[in-house]
């Protein structure tokens, strides 16, 4: 028994956080937040306006009068409000429905859709016409009931009736125009325009910043403001009712003005605090940010095109990396720096060209798949070799081979030297690969590296139709000669004459001289070297 208490005791003491869990949860439909939305300022301009003539109106009016108006005020509420809020109500609900199936993920057609969004568009102003209908027909109304009635109307009655209705009228409609504009770009918008942009529809008129500027000062700075005017035409019976109203109306001033300060934060400081967040953003490198407010005013354009210019963004950084892994960082960062017309500038560099042993031979017994997965790991670590740690420029790719380029753009660099360090990194990461390569049942893999430094033409070389970032001349020729020479001497690396002048002294005890060798385009012997 005390068991069952204790339970009963911890279910109740949970009760409330598991109603507090599902309150957090809840979340209206679209049609029960945008629906009432016009309700609470049309309440606070009725408000106003009873209040109003409560104490400015009725003082003026006989008992006679006070009764047809009554009367008259009753009747208008039965008749008049409940058809203005069944033509709201209606309007909503047949949107609601198109809302609903596209929430359910239901086809409808494009009529239909172009529909819907175009009545979503229209909203705030068709509640604004309602209500304007609905609030200044009681004019006419209530000014033909009072004149029908025993009694002569006082004159002032026609100046304060229409005012008072006039002021409560901005009050509500500007307000309520804000709320449902509000409202519906929460809940409409995103559901509506998914698939578009909300600035590309013609079929709306949205208020500017300057116009919706305007409606805000009309509702919470003039209307106040010629309340408290009409004190000096009609005095009331004494000082302090003179006090106390316009100490009511500056109180509701205030507070209609510290309403529309919200929904205009809500209008216009969101966006602004969005884009200032997705540029900072951008600028942090981030390129999938995106805004996804949707707007029919002038934000709506300005989102559009944020968004527009970040996509494109990210697709030319797509295009760079892509540009990037196919002729090299490096080049690609030279290219795009450069005028892409350029044919080429005179350069001092070191050329090397790689080459896998009997590539040919292997390629022959062996599955195209298996060569390409072969070729594919040690140009995985070649090219990390050369450009991230040497700074070269891996140029061209020649089926079993490349060839790179060490001082491009960078005359200060000892390109010989990193070109020297890069080759020897070069064979200890082969071995490093054979080694897992033996372990898999692979055959090992054997190259031949040949370095030559000095003058060639490099940049962008070809058509207007087609370029291509290379090196040529004398000197990339013999680098080509030189690398053939590996399988002469039988070395693995071999470079020339003058890539041994342009190394540092330290290399000099490591240096092996080889026999001078012909190759194709010289007269002489060129005398090559290798390391130790």
């Amino acid at each position: 028994m005390s068991h069952k208490r204790s339970d009963d005791f911890r279910f109740l003491s949970r009760k409330p956080l598991i109603l507090l869990s599902k309150l957090k949860r809840f979340r209206p439909s679209a049609i029960w937040v945008v629906g009432p939305s016009p309700l609470l300022p049309q309440i606070l301009g009725s408000m106003f306006n009873i209040w109003y003539n409560v104490t400015r109106v009725q003082p003026l009016l006989t008992p006679t009068q006070q009764s047809v108006l009554t009367s008259t005020i009753l009747f208008y509420n039965v008749l008049i409000y409940p058809l203005a809020i069944a033509c709201w109500i209606g309007r909503v609900r047949s949107l609601g429905k198109t809302i609903r199936a596209l929430k359910q993920g239901k086809s409808i057609s494009e009529a239909r859709l172009h529909e819907a969004r175009k009545q979503a568009l229209n909203l705030p102003w068709l509640g604004t016409t309602i209500a304007a209908i609905a609030w200044f027909l009681c004019i006419p109304v209530f000014l033909g009931a009072l004149l029908l009635a025993p009694d002569d109307p006082n004159p002032n009655i026609f100046l304060y009736l229409p005012v008072s209705i006039t002021i409560s009228a901005l009050i509500a409609i500007t307000q309520s125009f804000f709320a449902i504009e509000l409202s519906s770009q929460q809940k409409f918008y995103p559901i509506l325009f998914r698939n578009t942009k909300v600035a590309e529809s013609l079929a709306a008129h949205s208020l500017s910043l300057y116009e919706r500027g305007f409606l805000v000062v009309v509702s919470v700075g003039i209307c106040p403001i010629i309340s408290l005017l009409l004190l000096l035409s009609v005095p009331p019976p004494s000082d302090w009712q003179n006090l106390y109203f316009a100490l009511v109306v500056g109180l509701i001033g205030i507070g209609f003005g510290f309403i529309s300060a919200w929904m205009l934060g809500r209008t216009v400081v969101e966006p602004v605090m969005a884009l200032k967040k997705a540029s900072q953003a951008v600028m942090m490198g981030d390129l999938t940010t995106r805004i996804n407010l949707k707007r029919a005013d002038e934000f709506g354009p300005l989102i559009d095109e944020f968004n527009q210019m970040v996509a494109e963004l990210e697709e030319k950084q797509y295009l760079r990396d892509m540009f990037g892994r196919h002729v090299g960082q490096g080049i690609a960062q030279q290219i795009l720096q450069s005028n892409p017309e350029l044919v080429g500038t005179e350069q001092n560099l070191t050329v090397m060209f790689t080459d896998i042993r009997n590539f040919t031979a292997r390629s022959a017994i062996s599955r195209p798949s298996d060569i390409v997965l072969l070729l594919n790991r040690f140009l995985n670590i070649m090219v990390e070799i050369v450009e991230q740690d040497h700074h070269g420029m891996v140029n061209q790719l020649l089926g079993d081979g490349f060839m790179a380029l060490f001082g491009v753009g960078d005359t200060a660099s000892n390109h010989a030297e990193q070109a020297v360090n890069a080759a020897q990194d070069m064979m200890r990461g082969l071995e490093r690969l054979n080694q897992e390569l033996i372990a898999e049942g692979i055959q090992p893999l054997q190259i031949g590296i040949g370095l030559h430094t000095g003058l060639a033409i490099a940049g962008s070389i070809g058509s207007p139709q087609r370029m291509e970032y290379t090196a040529v001349g004398d000197t990339v020729n013999v680098a080509s000669r030189v690398e053939s020479l590996t399988k002469v001497v039988g070395k693995p690396l071999v470079f020339s004459g003058t890539t041994k002048a342009a190394l540092p002294k330290k290399f000099e005890s490591r240096l092996e001289a080889l026999e001078p060798q012909m190759v194709k385009g010289k007269s002489e012997p060129i005398e090559i070297y290798t390391l130790k």
